[in-house]
């Protein structure tokens, strides 16, 4: 059992433990020194290493994804904690637990998959039932849609997360139906499950996370249109058109084609689906990025580089007395308001930021035009 984890490395610690190198970069210090860069991983996160003794030396033994014991001393440089490494050691699998060193989603495969069956039983359109059906029964697109992690970096970045992720959007695809009449149900829960699934052939999961070459080169949206026309195939009379939706459904999920979209939405179950899968995607990327720092006394995360801002970690509601509350609450739609006219972030695009856009356009357009007759005017 591992007994040192990334999360409880202390600034000048002496460290012994073992990790798995999940990246291994040689450089060329300004005296002309060689110097090794690592990223070391465990199940609780990654800490850089450096070796700058004995490169040539250390670095023969081992390899990128090996497991590795590391002697070292821990110290912060630049506001980040590395540990400058003395001795480097490779180990075999079968001295390793696993677990240990990837990080796994807190809830039990086990009881996912029972809530997948659960789902798919619900399903009262028997077409796409049975095309679930045919994905639940094979063996290997079950292993790794139930290992696989739903991103590299961004989001559900554990072993477990595909699965995860897939059942909560299908669980908002639900609510979303219960609110609004006329969507189809059964094709939006169905897309909410299969929308990532070619990421069980995108991403490399065995020891860290990493994009294979077909996911390079094709990408999990491609890949996960050619895995349900696979099981298409295998089904007969599924109708046509309602297998044109389906596809659409993972063709557009992405919803801008900045963002790898091929399509964009054009269906309401399709506008639906691109909304949910961002919203469970922010929701777990910011709290993964809260609870990695449950040691720090402040109020703030630090700073996210790709949403661009810092976080608050504490609740709101618990450090306001009930008139606050209620004064907050009538001052909403002013707040609502001002936040709308002061958003610049890169947190999100949605359909009221593109209006707001065009708002500002028409508006420029309208002065402009103002300006130019005012000149003739004075002509």
């Amino acid at each position: 059992m591992k007994k040192v984890f990334v999360k409880d490395i202390q600034e000048r610690d002496r460290v012994a433990a073992p990790f798995l190198i999940r990246e291994k970069i040689l450089g060329m210090a300004k005296n002309g020194r060689p110097y090794m860069t690592l990223k070391l991983m465990d199940c609780t996160g990654e800490v850089e290493g450096r070796i700058w003794e004995r490169v040539d030396e250390l670095s023969a033994r081992f390899s990128k994804d090996d497991f590795v014991q590391v002697s070292g001393k821990a110290s912060v440089y630049m506001g980040k904690m590395q540990l400058v490494i003395h001795e480097l050691d490779r180990l075999e699998e079968s001295a390793i637990d696993l677990p240990d060193f990837l990080p796994v989603s807190g809830r039990p495969v086990a009881e996912m998959v029972i809530e997948l069956t659960s789902v798919v039983e619900g399903l009262t359109d028997p077409a796409l039932r049975s095309l679930m059906q045919a994905f639940m029964a094979d063996e290997n697109f079950m292993s790794g849609f139930t290992r696989a992690p739903a991103a590299k970096s961004m989001h559900h970045v554990y072993l477990g997360g595909l699965l995860e992720h897939s059942l909560a959007v299908a669980a908002l695809a639900h609510d979303i139906c219960q609110r609004y009449a006329d969507i189809n149900h059964d094709l939006l829960v169905v897309g909410a499950l299969l929308h990532d699934v070619g990421k069980v052939a995108e991403l490399r999961y065995q020891r860290s996370f990493e994009y294979t070459d077909v996911g390079k080169l094709l990408g999990h949206i491609m890949i996960g249109v050619e895995l349900v026309e696979d099981k298409l195939r295998s089904l007969q009379d599924f109708p046509r058109e309602l297998a044109m939706h389906l596809k659409h459904l993972l063709l557009s999920h992405h919803g801008q084609y900045e963002y790898g979209s091929p399509k964009r939405p054009k269906t309401m179950e399709a506008v639906i689906l691109n909304f949910i899968d961002d919203l469970d995607s922010k929701i777990n990327g910011v709290r993964t990025h809260i609870e990695r720092e449950p040691e720090s006394e402040s109020s703030w995360t630090r700073y996210h580089r790709l949403y661009d801002r810092y976080f608050f970690k504490g609740s709101v509601t618990k450090q306001m007395s009930e008139p606050e509350v209620q004064t907050v609450s009538k001052e909403a739609p002013k707040r609502v308001e001002s936040v709308k006219k002061r958003h610049t972030g890169k947190f999100s695009n949605t359909l009221g930021e593109k209006l707001a856009q065009g708002e500002k356009l028409a508006l420029a357009e309208q002065l402009k035009d103002s300006i130019k007759g005012q000149e003739n005017n004075d002509e």
